[in-house]
């Protein structure tokens, strides 16, 4: 591929690599060919005829998306005769096809359609069926249609598809095999019976497919379109907007349609993004329909007597800004605690942390990032001293083996899930998968480990030591790169296998597998999440994983690195500007004095250098007289702290409580002043997604009458208390955080419209950092890596006699964080309607439990009446449950204990007993 070639087209000279199609060939040059079977690397099937072009030497037409080209070949792609052929291919697709185009609910967005105007076909002069009047005597206009029906596609909430609009051109069936990697759909039968269906046409909803909408998008005729869109108004009509996804934080780029009233009625994946190249998950494709919905808040609220009332602006504004002065002049600064959002964007929590800091004073700022990525910073940040992902998400294509702990992405990040099973199909690269349950990614695995949750450590030394046993660890890169690999030795040496298959349940064999694989790559890239980071040990396992990285040399180039997946659409923008108890924006350490002089110079006040307190000690500083007043931005933390019921109550112990938000949150109930917010989807700023990448947002539809944005909210409080923030726009807050942030020195709103930019950035003719750690080369003050001696540590509770299961908990695909948002959209909350605790089919069996049943989960801290799954996918011994819904919370379960360094609490292990309820 290398290897170039020379060709002319249409008279003209040019030059390609070698091997790509003439339809891509053309396209590069700015001749867009025809064609409804084609996708780039989707859907190359070269059946529907109509990129037919002339190939010098050919006596036949040759099509342009299955024909490569060839040193010295010259194409012509416009002629009379290609013309004509291509209007005739059409002209048989069309007598397959309804000429119903005014009442057709793709509402204009056909490329059929398009073609037929381009070519100047009103009607095909090979109706079919005319053709089969002639043959059978019987005049019957849906023939066809009733072959291809299929009741397959009627059952589920989100794909309607219409048999008749249906030309059989399979790109829906290789967008579903060759891009979202599911391959749940296919052509069965031949003829007229022809027709696209599921595996014995049962309904789509009980295949694997994940609804994530890429037949929909790829379909060029409207025969697929989203079930929610029908009759919301033609496409033509509706204001396109390019924005970032407000759900996780691979920050996919997307496409979101508005109508005349100002609702947005549908999204579709950005085609060339580099991040995600088009592909959507069901909640980027469906998700968006929170925006639209009557419960929005648009008016402030305030308590009293128990109650809310509704108040103007200037009076709930005042009563804050009166009830956080008083406190701070009764209690002191301290006794204030604010909370950042990862559902805000960069210069939301810029101003929130820099009104924290400047106007109540303290340094008690704090983001949803200390409950599941904390110790990612802390781990990552000692070892490398950076916290953050090493490499980019295109990066990918580049890996030999993609090793992955702790991480279900395929529902918590589905489109880089797909990317990783994409390279896998295309190239072959090894992938291996350890997790506590049989997720799905589990199935395309080359080997599978299934632990027990909270042995990560003993693990990865485990493999480690194989590792090393065998000779595979890269003695230059760690010589040259590292310090600490003499002591880590002593520590990792006493695990052997044995040892670690007692510990972890898993045979010896497979992990000395695992081990060989990884150590034995060219390049390898370690992928985790939240089964990595929410333990006691979370930073012991964070530092296992840059160990097992550092060992081998797999680290500062492409295909070599560590992925800590974020959760959340600005988790790491959150962090990245500031909203931590111990950094200014950028990771600039509080306790810094130099730091600390920079900062007050541009602010104007004196700052505290004493590191403030994380939301997961907010409780127990509430109960202890310390935390007064919280001031949160959009968070939920009396859904998502463990041990709610004990969060809950101390939450109501406030003496005052204020929160931004769009709806009125289990938090927000317990508030004292609620302010309505603007969401994601009306709002410009930046995100900044799991990679680094810094993405403007752009607002698709008008905020609500009544609500303001959340840094405008701050600043308004802020003045009240005597402090001016008069910022005009987020542009001018980005050029803020630009001048006091080296990492993000060279972003500006400007540079960031054409595309993305990876920080470290420090000046505005800089790029941008693709990886992070070139050549070995960390960000520690000596340059070189830290390998540290972990020793396993066992989780803190543990089963026993009285609670013989081990808890574990996570995320569903259908539903987001605590379902504020997604509770809102119809199809996600109708497929996925409440909670259910997955139970192996053994322990099943075992006490009794059938599917379906219901079933009381208690802990040493609470219980939940909750719907009983039969799965295999928990290891026997241990069960799940989601943390999505109010009832049947797990956090009613989960342990508050805490990681001593990162002090991200225990969501991932705690001991339960399960009773059937008669």
């Amino acid at each position: 591929m290398n290897n170039r070639v020379r060709i002319k087209i249409d008279g003209k000279e040019y030059s390609f690599p070698q091997g790509i199609k003439i339809i891509d060939a053309c396209k590069e040059i700015g001749i867009e060919i025809p064609a409804l079977c084609y996708l780039e690397e989707i859907s190359e099937e070269g059946t529907c005829g109509l990129c037919v072009v002339e190939v010098k030497g050919s006596k036949t037409l040759q099509r342009a998306c299955i024909t490569e080209i060839t040193d010295g070949m010259e194409i012509i792609t416009d002629s009379e005769k290609i013309h004509k052929v291509r209007k005739m291919n059409l002209e048989f697709i069309l007598s397959i096809h309804p000429a119903e185009c005014i009442t057709c609910d793709a509402d204009g967005d056909c490329l059929l359609q398009d073609l037929a105007y381009r070519y100047g076909v009103s009607r095909s002069r090979f109706i079919e069926r005319e053709i089969l009047y002639k043959k059978t005597g019987v005049l019957q206009e849906n023939l066809r249609t009733g072959y291809k029906y299929t009741e397959a596609w009627d059952t589920n909430p989100f794909i309607k598809f219409y048999p008749d609009k249906c030309i059989l051109c399979r790109r829906c069936v290789n967008a579903c095999k060759n891009q979202a990697i599911i391959d749940v759909i296919g052509i069965v039968n031949r003829g007229y019976k022809t027709k696209i269906t599921t595996p014995f046409e049962i309904p789509l909803e009980k295949t694997k497919c994940q609804f994530c909408g890429a037949c929909i998008q790829a379909c060029p005729t409207g025969a697929l379109i989203e079930k929610p869109r029908i009759g919301k108004g033609k496409v033509f009509h509706l204001k396109k907007t390019e924005t970032v996804c407000a759900y996780c934080g691979v920050g996919c780029e997307l496409v979101l349609y508005t109508d005349s009233k100002n609702r947005i009625v549908r999204a579709k994946g950005k085609e060339d993004s580099p991040v995600n190249k088009g592909k959507l998950c069901v909640k980027g494709r469906y998700g968006f329909e929170y925006v639209n919905s009557p419960e929005r808040l648009t008016k402030p609220l305030i308590k009293e007597n128990g109650k809310f009332r509704e108040a103007e602006w200037e009076e709930a504004l005042d009563y804050v800004a009166k009830r956080l002065k008083e406190i701070k002049e009764k209690y002191g600064s301290d006794s204030i605690g604010l909370l950042g959002s990862s559902r805000c964007t960069n210069e939301d929590n810029y101003v929130l942390q820099k009104f924290a800091r400047a106007v109540i004073g303290t340094n008690n700022v704090d983001n949803c990032a200390r409950l599941c990525h904390a110790s990612t910073v802390t781990g990552l940040g000692k070892a490398l001293g950076a916290g953050a992902a090493t490499n980019y998400i295109e990066d990918i294509k580049n890996i030999d083996v993609m090793f992955v702990i702790g991480s279900n992405m395929t529902e918590t990040h589905p489109v880089i899930s797909q990317f990783v099973k994409e390279h896998k199909k295309k190239t072959g690269a090894k992938l291996v998968v350890c997790d506590p349950r049989k997720i799905d990614l589990a199935e395309y695995a080359d080997i599978y480990i299934q632990h027990y949750p909270g042995t990560d450590v003993a693990l990865l030394n485990g493999i480690m030591k194989v590792i090393i046993d065998k000779g595979l660890i890269n003695k230059k890169f760690i010589e040259e790169n590292t310090e600490g690999f003499e002591e880590f030795l002593k520590v990792v040496s006493k695990y052997d296998l044995d040892k670690v298959s007692k510990i972890t349940g898993v045979p010896a064999d497979l992990i000395e597998k695992a081990a060989i694989i990884y150590g034995s790559a060219k390049r390898a890239t370690i992928f985790y999440t939240m089964g990595i980071t929410q333990h006691t040990t979370g930073t012991d396992n964070v530092l296992s994983i840059a160990n097992l990285a550092l060992i081998t040399g797999h680290l500062g180039s492409e295909g070599n690195g560590i992925m800590p997946l974020r959760g959340q659409a600005n988790v790491q923008g959150a962090c990245d500007l500031g909203c931590l108890p111990d950094v200014f924006p950028g990771y600039q350490k509080v306790t810094d004095e130099e730091v600390r002089r920079k900062f007050e110079k541009a602010w104007g006040v004196k700052l505290s250098g004493k590191v403030g307190y994380a939301v997961s000690e907010f409780a127990d500083l509430i109960f202890e007289g310390k935390l007064k007043a919280v001031y949160s931005m959009g968070e939920n933390p009396v859904m998502t702290d463990p041990d709610v019921n004990r969060v809950r109550k101390a939450f109501e112990k406030l003496e005052f409580f204020v929160t931004q938000e769009i709806f009125l949150s289990e938090s927000a109930e317990l508030a004292h002043v609620v302010l309505p917010a603007a969401a994601a989807y009306e709002k410009d700023g930046t995100f900044t997604n799991t990679e680094r990448r810094v993405q403007i947002l752009r607002p698709a539809k008008q905020k609500p009458k009544g609500t303001k944005y959340d840094w405008e909210i701050v600043c308004e409080v802020a003045k009240r208390m005597g402090y001016e923030m008069n910022y005009k726009n987020t542009e001018e807050i980005m050029d803020e955080i630009a001048s006091l942030t080296p990492s993000y020195a060279g972003i500006s709103h400007k540079r960031l419209e054409k595309e993305g930019i990876m920080w470290p950035c420090p000046s505005y003719d800089h790029p941008g950092t693709k990886i992070l750690h070139k050549d070995g080369k960390v960000k520690r003050p000596n340059k070189k890596a830290l390998i540290s001696p972990v020793e396993y540590i066992p989780p803190e509770e543990l089963p026993d006699e009285e609670y013989p299961f081990i808890l574990t908990t996570g995320r569903i695909l259908f539903h987001y964080h605590t379902r504020n948002e997604t509770r809102r959209v119809k199809a996600l909350e109708t497929f996925v309607p409440r909670n259910y605790v997955e139970i192996n089919p053994e322990d099943a069996e075992r006490i009794g439990i059938k599917h379906g049943e219901i079933v009381r989960v208690s802990s040493r801290r609470g219980s939940v009446e909750i719907h009983a799954k039969i799965s295999d996918r928990p290891k026997k011994g241990v069960v799940f449950i989601s943390f999505h819904f109010k009832d049947a919370n797990a956090n009613i379960l989960t342990n508050p204990v805490l990681d001593p360094v990162a002090k991200i609490p225990e969501y991932k292990v705690c001991a339960v007993k399960i009773e059937k309820i008669s």
